[in-house]
């Protein structure tokens, strides 16, 4: 929610806000590949979040062109895109250094 442009979190004018930047750069994500029933390859991420986890994954599925949700705190996309979420990730302002991807 926007108050007259001004920031809800730190008060200051959205033009000059930094609180989704240091949000970004604060928490470690993970990046890694299981399995399910009968073999399916399914990508999770944890550590996004819960306030910007809609629209990342959304964005993620979008980009990667697979279905996909997010619950209990992680996103779950169908198929193994390890490599290009972290890409994606990184390219949506996340640190390099914070997303440990195996």
């Amino acid at each position: 929610m926007v108050d007259r442009g001004n920031c809800l979190t730190c008060g200051l004018p959205l033009d000059i806000c930094t609180c989704k930047i240091i949000e970004r750069e604060a928490r470690r994500i993970k990046v890694y590949m299981t399995t399910r029933k009968f073999g399916k390859p399914v990508t999770i991420i944890e550590g996004i979040d819960e306030k910007s986890v809609k629209s990342i994954t959304s964005n993620l599925k979008r980009k990667l062109a697979c279905g996909g949700s997010h619950k209990e705190g992680h996103i779950e996309l169908q198929g193994n895109h390890v490599d290009r979420a972290k890409q994606i990730l990184i390219s949506l302002g996340f640190d390099r250094d914070l997303i440990e991807a195996n």
